[in-house]
């Protein structure tokens, strides 16, 4: 687990939420429904990149196409993918970016992130907006969890050991941040969904 404390500053902050409205023009958010029971989601979601990840009573899935409009999703931001070349450590590019937004009585419950083929690859977060109490714990749900803060402009890696750690957003901190009319935060999570092609 690599933190990386404001990452971005406000400039680049503000571009990258720029890119995330322009990329919601295409492919609007939508509420996600857990599998079986339907029951939504507290964040609204979309997704830019190859693929996108999508959630609803069929199950937990990556598609190439946004579940409400059939369109593809629009791409990555450049300073996303450049992100991804400097931190992640792998050598391909991301093919998900999650674009969840939360309100400010949003949360995540503690869950792993274990839809893609390739855990090789690490998952790549950016929080922007209102700060949130971030909660980390091991790869076995029962294993103890530790807390911290995660700011606008802060970036989170997680890979190798910690790729499948449990991991959720107790909370937001309305008012925290200036960045989002109206509060609220923004999480950008960059992932590689597939295996490397095999070699030659």
């Amino acid at each position: 687990m690599q933190l990386y404390p404001s990452r971005f500053d406000r400039t680049q902050q503000e571009d990258l939420v720029a890119a995330i409205r322009a990329a919601v023009r295409a492919a609007p958010l939508y509420v996600p429904r857990m599998p079986r029971t339907g029951k939504p989601f507290s964040v609204r979601m979309t997704n830019c990149g190859r693929l996108g990840w999508v959630s609803d009573e069929a199950g937990y899935r990556y598609q190439a196409t946004h579940p409400e409009t059939g369109e593809p999703w629009p791409a990555i931001p450049q300073p996303l993918e450049a992100l991804w070349r400097e931190v992640a450590g792998y050598p391909l590019p991301p093919e998900a970016c999650l674009v969840n937004v939360y309100a400010a009585d949003a949360r995540m419950g503690l869950h792993q992130d274990r839809d893609e083929a390739d855990f090789s690859a690490p998952v790549v977060s950016v929080s922007l907006g209102d700060t949130c109490l971030f909660r980390l714990g091991g790869t076995e749900r029962r294993d103890p969890t530790r807390s911290f803060r995660l700011a606008s402009g802060d970036v989170l890696v997680l890979g190798g050991d910690s790729r499948l750690a449990f991991h959720g957003v107790d909370r937001l901190y309305p008012g925290t941040s200036t960045l989002l009319r109206g509060g609220g935060r923004i999480n950008l999570t960059l992932r590689r969904v597939t295996k490397p092609p095999a070699a030659a």
